[in-house]
């Protein structure tokens, strides 16, 4: 039958859980009646709030079996007295333990969920795998996704695909997979989504590289996160390593003002170096929209040394891009062969903005008109009015470098390029 001052006490300690005394006194009478199990649940938290009270050791020591006495002692009337009140016993001789130094880990395990931990070092998760550092990724994307873009196609099969391809003709003719790509051309032109569709050819993994996954603030850092990136490409072959913005991490050193930044490309022209043969299935790709800013020894053969110029989408691919950005928006009578014939020299982004600005036209005349419709060749054509061709500045540089710096003959396509816009 229930002890009815326990149960009244057990009552005042839900109304007053922070009353040590009362916790105490309850948990004595708990001992008293051998009820050890429910006792060490209160000594547990009263140790949780006064670590160093010598009486809530003394119990806990007598609730689990270290220190209970022979006969149940008689119901006490006054409560325990506070523990700061208690007089602490004297120091027990060397060589004996004492009732407040019993084994806590013991206790801990006799206790199993009836009291948590009071502290823990974390080592139960050190066997936890470390999230991944960088996202290796699949494609489904296919050069013949790419609108337009002929000639890039053609250039890309001939210098990169077939030989990757056909093993015992590039064997024959001794064609050699050792270098990488580089892509460049002015911005918004889809150099990215090329290279993800090169990776959906290949059937390889894809691993895209920013700046911010390379530079970082520590000495020696960014040229561990180099050495990084190599790795997992290398653990996921094959695999495409693409290197967006390339001039940013792999910038001549010349122009570099301290030392840190030097030895980014220096780990990144060592890891370069073993495409071909410990870098077997890694194909390294990158792209820019400034490739004259890129550190030469970065080019040289066996390493970047193939270059493709991505220039702004062909009519076809014009076509291609516009519908693909109308193909999920309410439209009525669109004439997308006119609005690429309206659009030589935009860019993809461009192209993408038209759509988006035809949108919001129709969206706000809806919303002031209080009548949805849809989006109209007008709103097409009003867009392409606010919209212009963002590669002009590009253009410009591209233009010097072409006259005044192709002493190697290595921008050529650039400069016919340039001839045709009457930039030459």
């Amino acid at each position: 039958m229930e002890n009815p001052l326990i149960a009244s006490l057990t009552t005042a300690v839900q109304a007053a859980p922070d009353d040590v005394p009362l916790r105490l006194h309850l948990a004595g009478l708990l001992i008293d009646a051998e009820r050890g199990t429910e006792a060490v649940v209160h000594l547990g938290v009263v140790l949780g709030q006064q670590p160093d009270s010598t009486q809530a050791r003394e119990l806990m020591a007598k609730a689990l079996g270290g220190g209970t006495p022979t006969a149940p002692a008689a119901p006490r009337d006054e409560p325990a007295p506070p523990a700061h009140e208690t007089e602490r016993p004297a120091k027990p001789e060397e060589g004996s333990r004492g009732a407040s130094e019993f084994d806590w880990s013991h206790a801990e395990q006799q206790l199993g969920d009836a009291v948590p931990p009071m502290f823990v070092d974390g080592s139960e998760d050190s066997t936890a795998p470390p999230p991944p550092a960088y996202d290796v990724e699949r494609q489904d994307l296919r050069l013949s996704d790419v609108g337009g873009l002929t000639e890039v196609k053609k250039r890309l099969n001939a210098s990169f695909l077939a030989p990757l391809r056909n093993e015992e003709l590039r064997k024959l003719y001794g064609k050699s997979l050792r270098g990488g790509l580089l892509l460049y051309g002015p911005p918004g032109c889809g150099k990215t989504f090329l290279a993800k569709a090169i990776a959906g050819e290949l059937g390889a993994a894809f691993l895209h590289v920013s700046l911010a996954d390379v530079l970082d603030m520590y000495i020696g850092k960014s040229e561990q996160n180099v050495k990084e990136l190599f790795e997992i490409a290398r653990s996921s072959a094959p695999c495409v390593l693409f290197f967006d913005e390339l001039d940013a991490i792999g910038m001549r050193r010349s122009q570099m003002r301290g030392s840190s930044q030097r030895g980014t490309v220096n780990q990144l022209l060592e890891e370069l170096d073993g495409v071909g043969s410990e870098n077997e299935g890694v194909y390294v790709l990158g792209a820019t929209n400034h490739p004259w800013d890129v550190d030469p020894a970065l080019r040289r053969p066996g390493r970047l040394d193939r270059t493709l110029l991505v220039l702004p989408p062909d009519q076809a691919a014009r076509e291609a891009i516009l519908t693909t950005h109308l193909r999920s928006r309410p439209v009525e009578r669109i004439d997308v062969r006119r609005m690429a014939k309206l659009t030589d020299g935009y860019s993809g982004a461009d192209l993408a903005h038209i759509c988006e600005s035809a949108a919001e036209i129709a969206l706000m005349d809806s919303v002031e008109t209080g009548n949805v419709r849809m989006i109209t060749m007008a709103d097409m054509e009003a867009a392409l009015r606010d919209v212009r061709p963002s590669i002009g500045p590009w253009m410009e540089t591209a233009r010097n470098v072409a006259l005044y710096a192709n002493e190697s003959g290595e921008y050529d396509d650039l400069a016919k390029f340039l001839r045709k816009r009457g930039r030459g």
